[in-house]
């Protein structure tokens, strides 16, 4: 699948902004999909989990009770409400998607399709 992620933008601690993936390609409900963040000279973490029918979440601690994970597959979309942001929120949002009806998340190296990403920038 080729996937699309937008919605980032640049936001004051304590503000709120939704991030959106969208996917294209064959069988996208039986993709299981998740969040990673980039910040500027550091690796690509974790940051939440879907799985391919939405019934299940997984998500970073920093980000448990802030954020939230969803999906809507007629829609072929996820998205990421990430309120209460913080600076160290900030980065580059990656979405990325492996098969597996199974599967819930995992490490960056688990996943085969990636989207490019979305620059979220928090100030203080």
């Amino acid at each position: 699948v080729q996937l699309q992620a937008s919605g980032g933008g640049l936001v004051q601690a304590g503000g709120s902004l939704r991030l959106s993936c969208a996917a294209s390609g064959w069988n996208w409900s039986r993709y299981a999909a998740a969040w990673f963040r980039q910040a500027p000279g550091k690796e690509r973490v974790f940051v939440a989990a879907i799985n391919f029918d939405g019934a299940r979440t997984y998500y970073e601690n920093s980000v448990k009770g802030r954020f939230t994970i969803s999906r809507d597959n007629a829609q072929r979309t996820v998205h990421l409400q990430m309120n209460n942001l913080k600076v160290q929120d900030a980065g580059f949002y990656y979405c990325a998607a492996v098969e597996g009806p199974g599967f819930l998340w995992g490490p960056v190296t688990a996943y085969d399709s990636w989207g490019r990403g979305t620059l979220v920038t928090v100030s203080s």
